[in-house]
């Protein structure tokens, strides 16, 4: 029996984590920039909204018009003055179910004609080899240019150094070493890295950056719901977040992206039902793992970190295998639990991406699927979209911390003209 009610839980404030070289970096960017022919942003599949650093945006909106491109109609170019292009990369493909990913370029594509979006992993060539050819044809239309240069930018866990790696391996034909550490934990790249080369004819150069951060991440629900995505993609800094908050949002997610077998059920003795109860699925799951303290109690706490870890490193995978679910039965119009009327539901594809459906809403194709898909993902965007300005025009996108720092330079500058007119 499917979840009709999947409540969103209680999330604990989000902490703020902006060490010194992030800030570094986004103060860099614009001078990079004039030296860079196309911006390669990384996002994680997950999180397609999410990953988006609003930090950059205000830097690659003028790099764009500097380089002629309308600001009025973003996909029009008045001045063709070099190459200039804006990649977005959605890595960690095999994370997410394949069945959303043409609904999502289409939707991205009307909503965001300026942005080239493609799918990747670095476990699969075919993807790596489409990318390398993008850059190359990016190339191959600018003949006068000795070399064009990409610019890797995007969020602390996203892939960026393990991609350019693969692009490397992919571009320079014979035995390659790994160009650039990797790692699990976000942060360990911290400063601009020297030029790599990922393709020798035409010359393509490529330059990892650091992950950048939100320096905050924002207030009331959207804020607290922003950070938690980011810590279960391991994109904040481990031990800021306790586990169980972790698990809450997790159990609920994986709720909303399959109600009626959700991925977490392999974890539970057989015959196990989905739950909406995070106290006891943990306890389920403790039992079942043998993780039991003194007195026979079941110890939730490790269990949540289990759980956290599972999803992490196969869950996600078993999640994004498993089958669409069938929309034409789950929405037949028929009495259910009781209800004297046919329920909704809530359903859903990565993380930043939910719907409610009801019977109306029944597909007759499979045609008819995908474009209720496209239109539920354009709404999403657009609530997103809505959601920032929102934030931006109410600044509560700034931190108590940083309208103080404002208050005192504007103080400082105000005794300083007062100074001068002396």
């Amino acid at each position: 029996m499917a979840l009709t009610r999947i409540p969103i839980p209680n999330l604990p404030i989000p902490p703020s984590w902006f060490p010194g070289h992030m800030m570094k970096f986004t103060r860099m960017l614009p001078a990079l920039l004039t030296r860079t022919d196309v911006v390669l942003e990384i996002r994680d599949s997950r999180l397609p909204l999410t990953s988006i650093n609003r930090t950059l945006e205000g830097a690659l909106q003028k790099w764009r018009f500097e380089r002629g491109w309308d600001p009025n109609n973003p996909g029009r170019r008045i001045m063709n003055t070099g190459a200039c292009e804006r990649i977005i990369v959605l890595n960690k493909r095999d994370l997410v179910p394949e069945w959303g990913m043409e609904p999502f370029r289409r939707a991205m594509a009307n909503k965001f004609p300026d942005q080239r979006v493609l799918f990747a992993s670095w476990q699969r060539p075919r993807d790596i080899r489409n990318l390398s050819e993008i850059l190359v044809n990016v190339a191959k239309k600018h003949p006068h240019a000795m070399e064009l240069n990409v610019l890797v930018i995007g969020m602390p866990n996203v892939g960026k150094s393990t991609l350019l790696n693969a692009l490397r391996n992919m571009g320079i034909r014979g035995r390659t070493p790994k160009a650039f550490q990797t790692s699990a934990q976000p942060g360990l790249t911290q400063a601009l890295s020297t030029r790599l080369k990922v393709s020798l004819d035409p010359l393509v150069y490529a330059f990892d950056s650091p992950g950048v951060m939100l320096p905050f991440l924002g207030r009331g629900e959207e804020g607290a719901e922003r950070g938690v995505k980011l810590a279960l993609i391991a994109g904040i800094k481990e031990g800021m977040y306790d586990m169980e908050a972790l698990a809450s949002y997790l159990l609920y997610r994986l709720n909303v992206l399959n109600p009626i077998s959700p991925a977490y059920l392999q974890l539970l003795p057989e015959g196990a039902a989905p739950t909406i109860d995070l106290h006891d699925f943990l306890e389920q799951l403790a039992r079942r793992m043998g993780m039991i303290k003194r007195g026979a109690e079941p110890d939730t706490t490790r269990a949540a970190a289990h759980f956290v870890r599972w999803w992490r490193e196969e869950g996600g995978l078993i999640a994004a295998a498993s089958s669409p679910l069938d929309f034409a039965e789950l929405l037949a119009p028929a009495p259910a639990l009781g209800l004297g009327h046919s329920p909704t539901y809530t359903h859903g594809w990565g993380f930043d991406f939910q719907w409610q459906m009801g019977p109306q809403d029944r597909p007759a194709t499979k045609e008819d699927e995908a474009r209720f898909v496209q239109a539920k993902m354009e709404g999403c965007i657009d609530d997103h979209l809505a959601a920032i300005e929102r934030e931006e025009n109410d600044e509560l996108n700034v931190s108590p911390t940083q309208i103080k720092k404002q208050l005192v330079m504007e103080e400082k500058l105000r005794r300083k003209q007062r100074y001068l007119k002396r």
